[in-house]
């Protein structure tokens, strides 16, 4: 029942607050100043009935009164609950994303990493009330998210994993299916599936065993999303004392990283019959990924649960930064038609 914010990050622009306020005072210290050289204090009120420096601190305080209001209401207020319905498919999705070296190569832009991290945070958005979970790897895996319903938590995690959280270079695809397998296997349901992100580059394990292995010992369901250039592949950047170089291979040449299509098709096969989407460099519609994706876990329709959820109430502070907005254009109205009928007179 609390006070809480959707998204607090947007408080930062809260110096514009004072920023602008300086710009007035700057305006106003100007004006004085060459209002004192026109003539002095005592003839101003005759010689510019109009000029009020009241008035002009009032319409002041009024904008910046309501930019400090636009700037709360970004932040996405919320107080007070109300029960809704979140229809939930009882699918569990324990996204695997490859966070090797290769990963940094930006074939995709701005790298394929990061492009993994778009398509993550699209698919979430199509997912009505799944449980979903996330392990990064590389030369091992790490458990970043364990299965939750709290998006908001997993986005956390997404956003935080990079190359430089695991400790093991290379790229070990079947200990990440391996680990995902178990982690979707002490969940109750049928309805499991691992979703692969990577460029399908692998050293030296066996992928395709690892995926067959959770499918007919836990029933869960490998699919894949292949990143990178399939053909002519791209340099893999790093940072060393001497600035941004390149991975080389043992000769000496520089390594040119490609996506491997055929090795993730191979992997989701194995896996229960899934598929694998090749995507390379190009974009991907998550929506009929995930739908196609439920289609061949066939789960049993929709599960409607009765869950609270506390109301926006952004629409308040948007609405009083509007009335400050209004005032301020009345009173500049009211003014212009005040001196017209002065002048007139």
């Amino acid at each position: 029942m609390g006070l809480t914010f959707g998204n607090l990050s947007y408080l930062h622009l809260l110096w514009l607050v004072p920023a602008v306020g300086v710009v007035y005072w700057y305006g106003f210290a100007r004006k004085r100043r060459a209002l004192e050289r026109f003539a002095t204090s005592n003839l101003l009120g005759h010689l510019m009935p109009g000029v009020s420096t009241a008035r002009q601190k009032i319409k002041a305080a009024l904008v910046l009164g309501a930019i400090a209001m636009l700037v709360l209401a970004l932040t996405g207020p919320r107080w007070g609950e109300r029960a809704v319905e979140v229809y939930q498919r009882g699918v569990d999705i324990m996204v695997v994303l490859d966070v090797s070296r290769s990963m940094l190569a930006d074939d995709c832009r701005p790298n394929r990493l990061e492009k993994a991290r778009q398509l993550v945070t699209e698919l979430l958005a199509e997912l009505p009330g799944d449980r979903v979970g996330l392990i990064s790897f590389a030369g091992q895996a790490r458990l970043s998210c364990p299965l939750t319903p709290n998006y908001g938590w997993f986005r956390m995690a997404l956003d935080e994993v990079s190359p430089e959280l695991v400790t093991r270079g290379g790229t070990n695809l079947a200990d990440a299916i391996r680990m995902a397998a178990g982690k979707l296997g002490e969940r109750s349901g049928e309805h499991k599936a691992i979703l692969l992100i990577t460029d399908g580059e692998d050293h030296n394990t066996d992928p395709q065993y690892a995926a067959r292995y959770a499918f007919e010992d836990y029933n869960v369901r490998t699919f894949a999303i292949g990143l990178g250039d399939p053909t002519a592949g791209r340099r893999i950047p790093i940072r060393t004392e001497k600035g941004r170089e390149y991975v080389t291979e043992e000769d000496g040449q520089e390594h040119y990283s490609k996506m491997n299509a055929q090795a993730l098709e191979a992997i989701a096969i194995a896996g229960g019959e899934g598929f694998a989407v090749p995507v390379g460099t190009a974009d991907l519609d998550m929506s009929d990924f995930y739908e196609r994706m439920v289609a061949r876990l066939d789960p049993q329709g929709l599960e409607a649960q009765e869950r609270e959820q506390q109301i926006g109430r952004y629409q308040w502070p948007a609405a009083a930064a509007l009335v400050l907005l209004i005032m301020d254009l009345v009173m500049m109205i009211c003014f212009n038609q005040s001196e017209t009928f002065r002048r007139v007179g």
